[in-house]
């Protein structure tokens, strides 16, 4: 299962079970051996080919399904990021804009970045998908600076903008 599962955040795409395409890219190859060191050495056997295509259909072809493939997890992504903005909606429904749910919320962006850089990662050819998923990511982190600045309001209400905590470095406003 660890195998699987490291093939899989590598991004490969199986032509049948146990058989599977990686891009030849440095950091892929250099984990794939690893890998194929580490399962040799529990007794398994594995096996590593490179090949070549001879005909740049198939190369598109192949390209294509990884595209699919990325392209159904930035899905993923877009169906679950509703429920962040959703959450923050219903908080705020209720006037509890605070900082508890700051937190939580923030948590939950942090979430959907990892998981998105790891889709990243792995997304070779640049799926179509990926630019909506980060756009909706990053409409979530503007919501939730929003809803950062309501709580602030709620919780402080004597502050003036020029009391409002700045973004620390590398984080979203």
């Amino acid at each position: 299962m660890r195998v699987w599962r490291k093939l899989r955040s590598l991004g490969a795409l199986y032509l049948q079970q146990s058989v599977c395409l990686l891009l030849a890219r440095p950091q892929v190859v250099r984990d794939v051996r690893r890998l194929e060191d580490r399962v040799r050495h529990q007794g398994g056997t594995a096996r590593v080919l490179s090949m070549t295509f001879t005909d740049p259909a198939q190369e598109q072809a192949v390209i294509a399904e990884l595209n699919t493939a990325r392209d159904a997890e930035y899905a993923e992504v877009l169906d679950r990021l509703p429920e962040l903005s959703t959450e923050l909606a219903d908080e705020r429904a209720r006037g509890n804009a605070t900082y508890a749910e700051v937190e939580e919320s923030e948590a939950d962006l942090q979430r959907f970045r990892g998981w998105l850089a790891k889709i990243a990662a792995r997304d070779y050819f640049a799926a179509p998908a990926g630019q909506a998923a980060r756009e909706a990511v990053e409409a979530a982190a503007a919501d939730l600076a929003a809803f950062e600045e309501a709580a602030l309001r709620a919780e402080a209400p004597d502050l003036t903008a020029a009391d409002m905590p700045r973004p620390r470095a590398g984080q979203e406003p």
